[in-house]
Formats: structure tokens, C-alpha cells, sequence
């Protein structure tokens, strides 16, 4: 590929060996106060352990219960930032005083890397003040900052207009910062592609502390952060998301199948016919354990829930021909405005008011989610044996969704999501549990990776490739402190496929001290001082090409 000799280059200057700073949670206090202090104060937004608010704003927005335990490392500070100066003197000053920074927008976050760290850390927040929208309908565009949930943007797009939408997600108390970063699919994938294909700008706060905008920042960085997991760039402030057209009614369903009503027949029918719909229909099919109140006897039902960008007897007429198996009739239609298809997929009550979506509080359940791109159709053997692991484990849902349509249009270096044609679709395993203790959480990781090993030889290959987003600590981990290439390039392989060597340049060229790391992070280029130029070589040219 054409970066192959810029990355020689790097390869061949990149001689120096960073140094650490000591690290001094007092020294970052003061170095706060003295950076902030002649444009808007900062103290009331820091909040230490000394403080009482302190456990309760870390917790409102940790998703997974896992990562709230006393055994996780917790943030010295939550810094709930309320300006770009609250950013930049955070950042320039966790680095000169040997601290690490993590941000956290939503905290829709599998594996607890916004908010957990085995280094001494604090935490920028965005969900707390950065959470502004500015619709233009008039522009067919929206400027959202990384702490808006994605419900409040759908709303505030409503509020507008009732033609424009956006191709995101349908969590509505996810945050846009995360979301954005990792590529952000949902129920207009097929119609629309990613949120990542639909952003045109974007405002990133970097590790020396500079605002860059798209001119100022270059388009390989700006390459770089639509799907390449923001946080390791920078902090991102602000997306702009260019509008999409929506009908002024669109068309939903969900209909309920067991396997004795013949689940494991649709699904095997429906992986052949769902990826090959026309773009406006996006049909998931979501299997989830159900259990008889009265016999304890456990079966899987599976949801196939549908969102098209049409009336509802176009959409009848459509499934009627290419999957009448399905038995959809008019009575299972609901046509709706675009915002209240969102209310719909949130699975609240059909006439719930989409105020619902300005709901932030956050219902958390310990869990681990993993994640498949399944490139040819399971048997129905296949399908039999994810049901009898699904049974055994009782507590989890699989979300199936359907690619084709514009996303297999998009090329794979589009944007460093790669997951493009030659999928017929994404499976993300979900399995969530209420009980507290170690033994619970060991048990049900377990079940979930038993199931994730079963289906070894019916995903994708060289890589098995995984959905960033869906961060899974099972597939390569680093420590916070430190970056072992031939592990990056475990996940990076999975996670971006080829476009981990670019993303790799990138980072070296934004962020050459490696400032912004986690465990699952782009690395920068080893320096030779490092020790790992010899190793690093082939990686990186398997990697390219």
C-alpha cells in the first residue's frame, strides 16, 4: 500500500525513548488551578474521593456492573469538564504530573476502559455539561458534543423536523463520543451505512493540548477517529453529522417465533434473504431464552423486528414474496414518525411519548458481550447447537443484524471500519445477570465464551474479526502503562483488519508519546530504544500487504 514507505520512514527515525513524568495527583491539582484560573474556574467541577458526589457520578454511567466493584482501580478525580480550556488543562497537566487520562461521554462501555485502569488516572467527563445539539435543517446538518446521549440527538432532530433522521444506534442512553468513535450501526445500516459514513466534521482536543477542527487536524486524522475508537487520538468535543432523509411515516414490527413454532427454520431462511432485502428494510432477528413461569421448562424465541422506510403495505407485499414464511399481515404494522420508531426499537410501549428519549438515568446489570461477522450461512445444525448454549446460559440475547445493502457499497478503507461487503451479517452474544460475587461473573463469562468457541468455525477467519465497539478484553490485552505490539496487532487485526497498519501511522504522527492508551489502544510506532523494531517488521508488512 502507498503509506508502506512513510511507515519505514517512522520505522528508521523513530530513535528516542519517551520518559514519564512522576506521578503527583497534588502537583495536577495545583497545576489545574494555576491553568484555569484566568478563564472559567474548575474546582467546583473536580470531584475526588473526598467528595460525597464522587460515587454517585462515577456510577451513574457505568453500564456494566463488573467494573463497579472495589477490586477495579477507580479515577483519583472525575474532571466534569464544562469548556475546551477544562480539556486542554486537564490533558497538559495529567501529563506533567505522570497521570493518565480516560474519557468517559455516555459510558456504553462493555469493559469498563472509559472508567477503569491499572495505572493511576482521572477522568474526564463529558456527559455532564458537553452535551449540547445544534440542529440546522436548513444545512441538512447537526453539531452534537461527545456527551449527548444518542436520544437526546434523535429528539432534538424531531423537535426540527419530521423528514431528517440519523443512521445511529437505538440505545438512547448511549453517548455520541463512544459511539461515534467506533462506527455507531443501527436500524438505517442498509439505507444509510454507518454513523461514521454520515459525519463531515469534527472538533479534537489533542495531546498537547490544541483544538483541531477537519482543515485543521488533516484528513488522515480525521480518517482516523471516525471508527478507529476516538479516545485514542484525543478527546473529541464535537461531531457533525450530516442529516438523512427519513419518510414522513416509516413502517415497524416485532414479531415473536419459539422453536416450536419454528424458530430455528426462519432464522435459517432469514440469514439468506435479510442481507439481500432492498436497502429501506432493516429486519433483526434477536434470539433470547424464555422460560415457563409455571414448568421452568426453557425454550428461545426469537424477535424479528423490522424498521422500513415505507408504508406498511409495501412492506407487507414485500415480505409476502421474499419471505412469507414469516406471516407478517397488516395487523402486525405499525406505521410511525422516524422519532418514534426509536421509542419502538427501545422497547418501550407502543404510544410512549418520545420525551422517553430525554431520559438519562442508566439501568445497569453486570454482563459480557462479544461479538461475530458471519461471512456464509449456518446450518441448521449450527443454529440448533446456539440454542441448546443459549438454554444453558438462560441470561442472554443475541442482536443478529443484517449487512448488505449501502454497507457492503462502502469500501473497506473507507473509514477504519472495515466489516463491509462479503457479510451477510454482525452477531453480538450479550449476557447479563443480576447476581452479585465472582463466582456469578465467572460462571456466566465462562457460558458466554463456551458458545463464542462453538462458533469458531462458522465466523469469519484470518482474522476472526470483532466489532471495536464491542470491546472484548478476551482477544489481547495490554496494561495501561505499557503497549506490547504483537498484542495490538492481535486486536488491531480483529478490530480494523488492514486498516490497523494506517491507524497505526496515524497515531504515531498525532500522538507520538503514546499519551492516549488503554488496554485495546493503538500503539505508536516501537522507537528502537523499545527493543521491538525486529519484531515489529513483519507484523506490520503482513498487515499492509
Amino acid at each position: 500500500m502507498k503509506f508502506f514507505p512513510v511507515l519505514l520512514s517512522f520505522l528508521l527515525l523513530s530513535v528516542s525513548c519517551a520518559t514519564s513524568a512522576p506521578v503527583s495527583f497534588d502537583g495536577f491539582l495545583q497545576c489545574l488551578a494555576r491553568k484555569t484560573q484566568s478563564t472559567l474556574p474548575i474546582f467546583d467541577s473536580i470531584y475526588t474521593t473526598q467528595n460525597t458526589s464522587y460515587d454517585s457520578i462515577l456510577h451513574a454511567r457505568i453500564n456494566n456492573l463488573v467494573y463497579s466493584t472495589p477490586e477495579y482501580p477507580k479515577p483519583l478525580a472525575i474532571i466534569a469538564v464544562k469548556s475546551v480550556s477544562h480539556i486542554q488543562a486537564t490533558i497538559l497537566c495529567a501529563k506533567h504530573n505522570g497521570l493518565q487520562v480516560k474519557t468517559r461521554s455516555g459510558g456504553h462501555d462493555f469493559e469498563g476502559i472509559s472508567y477503569v485502569s491499572d495505572v493511576p488516572f482521572v477522568m474526564i467527563d463529558m456527559f455532564i455539561h458537553l452535551n449540547s445539539i445544534d440542529v440546522n435543517v436548513a444545512d441538512e446538518s447537526a453539531w452534537v458534543q461527545s456527551g449527548a446521549l444518542i436520544g437526546q440527538i434523535y429528539h432534538a432532530i424531531s423537535t426540527k423536523t419530521r423528514v431528517y433522521g440519523f443512521p445511529a444506534g437505538i440505545c438512547p442512553k448511549m453517548a455520541a463520543g463512544g459511539h461515534f468513535g467506533g462506527g455507531g450501526y443501527g436500524v438505517m445500516m442498509r439505507k444509510y451505512g454507518l454513523a461514521i459514513d454520515n459525519i463531515v466534521d469534527a472538533k479534537i482536543i489533542t495531546a498537547n493540548g490544541k483544538l483541531l477542527d477537519r482543515k485543521s487536524m488533516g484528513e488522515d486524522l480525521f480518517w482516523a477517529i471516525r471508527g478507529g475508537g476516538s479516545p485514542n487520538f484525543g478527546v473529541i468535543l464535537s461531531w457533525k453529522l450530516k442529516l438523512a432523509p427519513v419518510p414522513a411515516n416509516v413502517t415497524v414490527f416485532n414479531v415473536k417465533r419459539t422453536i416450536a413454532q419454528g424458530a430455528t427454520d426462519l432464522v435459517y431462511k432469514w440469514q439468506n434473504v435479510a442481507p439481500r432485502m432492498p436497502k429501506d428494510l432493516f429486519l433483526r432477528a434477536m434470539p433470547q431464552v424464555k422460560k415457563n413461569s409455571t414448568t421452568g421448562e426453557k425454550t428461545v424465541e426469537v424477535s424479528f423486528i423490522a424498521h422500513f422506510l415505507g408504508s406498511s403495505d409495501k412492506l407487507v407485499a414485500l415480505l409476502s414474496k421474499r419471505f412469507p414464511e414469516l406471516g407478517i399481515q397488516s395487523t402486525d404494522c405499525h406505521e410511525m414518525s422516524w422519532v418514534e420508531s426509536i421509542v419502538f426499537w427501545a422497547d418501550y410501549p407502543l404510544g410512549t411519548p418520545i420525551s422517553v428519549l430525554l431520559n438519562t438515568t442508566n439501568m445497569a446489570v453486570y454482563s459480557k458481550g462479544k461479538s461475530d461477522y458471519v461471512k456464509e450461512p449456518l446450518s441448521k445444525d449450527v443454529i440448533e447447537s446456539i440454542w441448546k448454549h443459549m438454554i444453558k446460559i438462560e441470561k442472554i440475547l443475541l442482536d443478529i443484524n443484517p449487512y448488505g445493502g449501502r454497507m457492503a457499497e462502502i469500501s473497506a478503507t473507507a473509514t477504519p471500519y472495515p466489516h463491509r461487503a462479503g457479510n451477510l451479517f454482525h452477531v453480538m452474544y450479550y449476557t447479563y445477570w443480576t447476581e452479585a460475587g465472582i463466582n456469578a461473573t465467572n460462571r456466566y463469562v465462562r457460558l458466554t465464551r463456551e458458545l463464542a468457541d462453538m462458533m469458531t468455525p462458522y465466523v469469519s477467519k484470518n482474522p476472526r474479526e470483532a466489532y471495536q465497539n464491542y470491546k472484548d478484553l478476551d482477544i489481547g490485552v495490554n496494561q495501561d502503562n505499557q503497549t506490547d505490539f504483537a498484542t495490538a496487532a492481535v486486536y488491531g487485526m480483529k478490530y480494523y483488519k488492514d486498516n490497523f497498519a494506517r491507524l497505526v501511522l496515524v497515531k504515531t504522527m498525532i500522538d507520538p508519546e503514546n499519551f492516549f492508551k488503554n488496554k485495546q489502544s493503538i500503539p505508536t510506532l516501537p522507537r528502537v530504544g523499545d527493543g521491538y523494531i525486529r519484531g515489529i517488521l513483519p507484523l506490520i508488512e503482513s498487515a499492509i500487504g
